[in-house]
C-alpha cells in the first residue's frame, strides 16, 4: 500500500486591519489612484493594510513575498 504524502502550503497571511471589519481575509496586492498596496478585497476593498504605496505589482508582490513591508496599525 501507498500513501501520497502531500506538504501543505502555507496560508496566505490574512489582514490585521480587516480584522476590525469582523473579516478573515488574506493579503493581496491592489491598486488605487496612489499605487499597489497590499490589502484586503471582499466584494471590494476591504482594507489597506500596507504603509507603503509600490510602484508595480511586481515590486507589491515582491514586498509580500519576502516580508519586506509595514503593517498599517489604525484603520
Amino acid at each position: 500500500m501507498s500513501f501520497n504524502s502531500v506538504t501543505p502550503t502555507p496560508a496566505a497571511p490574512s489582514g490585521l486591519l480587516a480584522a476590525h471589519a469582523g473579516k478573515r481575509l488574506p493579503l493581496q496586492v491592489l491598486r488605487s489612484a496612489a499605487g499597489h498596496y497590499l490589502g484586503t478585497y471582499d466584494d471590494g476593498p476591504v482594507s489597506r493594510e500596507s504603509v507603503e504605496y509600490f510602484p508595480t505589482r511586481e515590486a507589491a508582490r515582491h514586498a509580500l513575498d519576502t516580508g519586506t513591508w509595514t503593517q498599517r496599525q489604525h484603520p
